[in-house]
């Protein structure tokens, strides 16, 4: 019988396995679709916010009670992966507690050690359904959020509850039947929660309870196998991307826009003629300005998009948002990555990519909600995982500009100025100084 078990956890677990490396080479490919960009340098500062970033959560202490329930979220799934790595051999081995022997006395305090962050999980996560579902947090009402995001967020802490109830409700079970000496389940010592759970469990038959012990660990493994594969779909694939992103963060003074060199070097020839003497022959025409589509993006953007938990820290912050504006730095990255997955669904579906007559300015991200950024860099500070909101905003808007020559007359109107005057104001450069006669 324990053969037959071990046959089918195999199987399952090859599936799972399978199913989220395909799904995970997808989301690469997708990623990749952006234009390359080196950000190897600094390795040291890089690691260095990995650390404190997205190991370290430094960022989500400036709200130290939320950062703390958070944190006991963040480190029971983290951490609790070793009873895992338990589950998994036990399936594979068809044995049972595979551990106990190997640590001795230690094994207990181990277990009890993840009872404990199991239970501090369930505290955070219903605090959390509470804050989104009964308190209606701000940042949590967007629209940006209407329909599946914000059943996502929900789907995904009601899963941990259920899991961490059934990794509890496993090793109440297996207690009461160690203290009788059922079958195979040998003495490990006490568990520090569910020992103080077995007196639910005592006036149960050892079938019953072997039962429920079994079903217990069926369904919790089986749902850690389909987390893993409903993690891609869900905001929560930040719980891996958060590191790779953190690293790859922008190192740059949040004040300094990314410049076009061929544009620059237009802009200086404007201001001294005669540099134009000495300027080298060009040789060919300007690269594309701005952003479009994915593909006009870094493949740095699009790794962004795919790590956005969707928390509204940068929304919130947002002025142009606070002031009713339409733009939503969060819903920028949602339709980013939105983008990218449709884009790759016609890739998958054609071998190739095929023009859909669709693009990411206008199609997902409009006009309006590029114009009323104010580029301060609020979304870009409050992130806690190093995204940036503000290049792919900056980008799409010099697509408009510069592309198409799509800007408000107020904007023309200064580029008209900046062009013949060198300054944003309608004054000649011979009379700037009038002001000071008199």
């Amino acid at each position: 019988m324990h053969i037959v078990q071990a046959i089918v956890f195999l199987v399952v677990f090859v599936a799972a396995v399978y199913l989220f490396a395909r799904k995970a080479r997808q989301i690469r490919r997708n990623i990749l679709l952006g234009r390359d960009v080196d950000l190897t340098d600094h390795p040291g500062q890089r690691w260095r916010n990995l650390l404190l970033l997205a190991l370290g959560q430094k960022k989500m202490f400036r709200k130290p009670l939320v950062a703390v329930l958070h944190f006991f979220v963040y480190a029971g799934f983290i951490i609790i992966n070793l009873e895992i790595l338990e589950i998994v051999l036990d399936g594979l081995l068809a044995k049972h507690r595979l551990f106990s022997p190997i640590l001795g006395g230690l094994y207990p305090w181990l277990i009890s050690a993840f009872e404990v962050l199991a239970v501090l999980v369930i505290i955070g996560c219903a605090v959390f359904l509470i804050r989104r579902n009964v308190l209606h947090i701000r940042r949590f009402r967007g629209h940006d959020l209407d329909g599946w995001p914000r059943s996502d967020a929900n789907y995904i802490l009601i899963t941990e509850i259920v899991l961490m109830t059934l990794f509890l409700t496993m090793n109440t079970a297996d207690q009461v039947l160690q203290i009788r000496h059922y079958g195979h389940y040998a003495a490990t010592g006490p568990f520090l929660v569910s020992g103080h759970l077995m007196p639910i469990f005592n006036p149960l038959s050892s079938w019953l309870l072997v039962l429920i012990e079994r079903g217990a660990w069926w369904l919790h493994i089986l749902g850690v196998l389909a987390f893993l594969n409903y993690l891609p779909y869900s905001k929560h694939l930040h719980i891996l991307l958060s590191f790779p992103n953190s690293y790859y963060g922008d190192l740059n003074p949040k004040g300094k826009m990314e410049n076009m060199p061929a544009v620059q070097h237009e802009v200086q020839l404007m201001m001294d003629p005669s540099l134009a003497a000495n300027a080298p022959a060009g040789d060919g025409p300007p690269p594309k300005f701005g952003a479009k589509d994915i593909f006009d993006l870094t493949w740095k953007n699009l790794l962004d998009a795919y790590s956005c938990t969707e928390c509204g820290r940068c929304t919130a912050a947002c002025p142009a948002n606070i002031t009713g504006k339409k733009l939503s730095p969060r819903k920028i990255m949602m339709d980013t990555r939105d983008r990218a997955e449709a884009v790759g669904k016609i890739i998958d579906q054609h071998g190739g990519f095929q023009d859909d007559g669709k693009s990411l300015l206008r199609d997902y991200i409009s006009e309006e909600e590029l114009r009323a950024c104010t580029t301060c860099n609020a979304c870009v500070q409050e992130c806690p995982v190093s995204i940036n909101p503000l290049h792919i905003i900056t980008q799409l808007r010099r697509h408009l500009v510069m592309e198409e020559s799509s800007a408000p007359a107020e904007w023309n109107a200064m580029f008209s100025n900046i062009e013949n005057n060198m300054a944003p104001w309608k004054f000649s450069p011979d009379d700037r100084d009038a002001w000071v006669n008199g």
